[in-house]
Formats: C-alpha cells, structure tokens, sequence
C-alpha cells in the first residue's frame, strides 16, 4: 500500500517580505540534503522523484511547496525516519546544523556546462535583478493591503465583546483538552497552511485535515479574534506536552490561521477567504466568532467604510498577485538557460546516490 503526502508550505511571500519557517520545518531531523545548484537544475524534479520512490514504499512524505512556482517543492520529509532533503538555495537559505554528521550539500552544479551560461551571462544577470525587483514590488504591495485589511479590522475590534471572546476561548480549550495531561514535552511545528502564488491564494487545508476526526470552523470577520484564539489553544495543546502544527497566515505571518492536535484527532482553523470552507462531515463543527462576539448591527452599520476598506484590500492583493506571476514568467525564461546547460543523466546519477544514502540510512 502506497503512503500518504502532506503537504504545506514553509515560507512564503508575505506583507512582510519572503517569511521562513524551515528550522521548525526541519527541526529534529536526522539526515538532512540541502540542495544548491541554480533555477532549472532539476532540484524540485529530483525531490519530488524521491518522494514518489518513498510513497511507493509504503512510507508517508511530506512535501514542502514552493510559494514561488505552483509547479515546485522545496523540500521533502520522510517523518518515520526523520530523512529530509531541501532546496538550500536563496531565499530560503539553510545553515547545517551538523555538517558531515546530519546535514550534507548536494552541488547540482556539478551537472552544468560554465561555458553554454557564460554565452548569457549579461541577460542571466538582467533577469536576476527584474526577479528581485519583482518579489520587492510583490512585498510592498502585500504589505499596503495589509494596511487596508487593518483598517478593516479596526472596525470590528472597535465592536468586540472581548469577555465573550475569552469566555468562548476558555470553552474550546476546555472541550478540547479537560484535565488531560500528557507526561512529556510537546512537539511544536511552524508551517504555513496556504501561500500566495503567482496563480493566486492556494491553501491544503483539506489534505492536511483528511484523516482528521474532529474539525472546527472557525467563522468571522477580521479582528473578530480568529487568530488570538488559535494561538491560545495552541499555548495550551503546549502546556500540556500535546503535540501541535501551528499553522500561520501566509498573508501575515504574525497571525495563526489553523492548529492541529493530532493526538486528539482535531484540527481548528480559521475558514474565512481565501481558505473558505463549510462543514461537510458528520463532525464537523462550526464556530461563528462574529455571532458570539461583536456587536449586532456591526456589518450594516459599518457597509460603507467596510466595502471601501475590503475594496483597496483585495485591489492591492490582485496586484501584488500579478507581480508574482511576472516573476515567476521571468523565472521560467532564466531556467530555460540552465536546462540548456544542464547534463541531466549526471542529475539522475546524483539522484539514485540519495535515493541509495537514504534507504541506507532507514535499513540500520
């Protein structure tokens, strides 16, 4: 029977710039690859080539995507055995941890032609720096939508009933947990639910809650209190020694967006657009922040100034989209040089030499 893929994102393009959550993504892992070569090396082909040999094996990967590329990972894990391999290279760059012993550089360089890239070395380096002053306008202009989405957010703050908030906190946390204990230190990781990519807003809620008993979803407006409460239910999933996937906004970092407790078979998340969802199992379970904490009347009150704000949000998120996709355009014409340069039998050969390093090392 093949195993199962997870798959999450562990940095993404946000109003803060390029956010990166790969040490808690890679945190505790006892082999590591860290790939480097340039765009169209064949780093993604290969990761995913490995996981695909793996799944076949019977064995549960996780995939790490690209928010960059639709069509990329970055990274791929093979939990049970605490194997992984990533693409080290900018913007996501990884330090070993303990290289030699843990961690191990793979060069795909080695597979290129120096001569075939030099011929465009003047267009290679133009290309560059339009890809950076590309993702640089992205990030600007993510970063003025989220001004506009604070503006909303204001709003409803402005007209919480913060007593009912903590007290419908207090009442998940409760159901969630009793007087459950468990005698031993959480595990915590940092991930990303979903990114912005130059296809627009993509989320993997629904693979990563399939096997999942028990799903709460949470519903509200912004500032309704969505994200503080996820991290309450998550300090405390910590407190008391549960494992927890923390799960951010790929849009704003500093918020959560969904926690999952495995070992309680629940999963709670903020489902609001872009990662819209409604209940569709048996116990499935919806939790209306708006009903339960902010004024009646709010929305209608407020429509003119909500419409205006929410209009400039979405405008500013639309374009910052379309510089990814520019981008990510540019991007597929540098790689267009690479694989031209590229020997791919000698990435093949690389390729098998982990594949054989890794089934090694989960054999002992």
């Amino acid at each position: 029977m093949n195993g199962k893929v997870r798959n999450y994102y562990a940095g993404g393009n946000t109003a803060k710039g390029f956010y990166s959550l790969y040490n808690s993504a890679l945190e505790g892992l006892e082999r590591l690859f860290i790939l480097k070569g340039g765009p169209g090396t064949g780093k993604s082909s290969l990761m995913k080539a490995v996981g695909e040999r793996m799944v076949r094996k019977g064995l549960d990967i996780e995939y790490l995507h690209c928010s960059s590329d639709n069509d990329s990972i970055d990274g791929v894990i093979i939990p049970q055995f605490q194997v992984g391999i990533v693409d080290g290279t900018p913007p996501h760059v990884i330090e070993p941890q303990a290289p030699g012993v843990i961690d191990e550089y793979v060069n795909l360089g080695v597979a290129w032609d120096s001569k075939k890239l030099s011929v465009h070395k003047e267009t290679i380096l133009a290309l560059n720096e339009s890809i950076r002053k590309l993702f640089q306008k992205a990030y600007d202009t993510f970063a003025a939508s989220l001004k506009a989405h604070d503006e909303i957010e204001k709003i409803y703050i402005a007209n919480m009933d913060f007593s009912a908030a903590d007290q419908l906190t207090d009442e998940v946390i409760a159901e969630f947990f009793g007087d459950e204990i468990k005698e031993k230190q959480a595990k915590v990781k940092h991930r990303f639910l979903g990114a912005a990519t130059p296809n627009g807003a993509v989320d993997f809620i629904q693979n990563l809650t399939e096997d999942i008993e028990k799903r709460y979803f949470i519903k509200g407006r912004a500032g309704s209190g969505k994200s503080t409460m996820l991290k309450k239910i998550a300090s405390a999933g910590e407190a008391r020694g549960f494992d927890v996937e923390v799960y951010h906004c790929g849009f704003d970092p500093n918020s959560l967006d969904m926690v999952i407790l495995r070992e309680k078979g629940i999963a709670i998340f903020d489902s609001t657009a872009p990662h819209e969802y409604f209940p569709d199992r048996e116990n499935d379970e919806m939790i209306d922040m708006y009903i339960r904490c902010i004024a009646p009347g709010t929305d209608e009150k407020f429509s003119n100034d909500i419409e205006r704000t929410t209009k400039a949000y979405k405008d500013y998120m639309k374009e910052a989209i379309s510089y990814l996709a520019e981008a990510k355009r540019l991007r597929d014409e540098l790689e267009a040089y690479y694989i031209d340069a590229m020997d791919f039998l000698k990435v093949e050969e690389i390729q098998e030499s982990i594949i054989g390093q890794i089934e090694d090392f989960i054999q002992r």
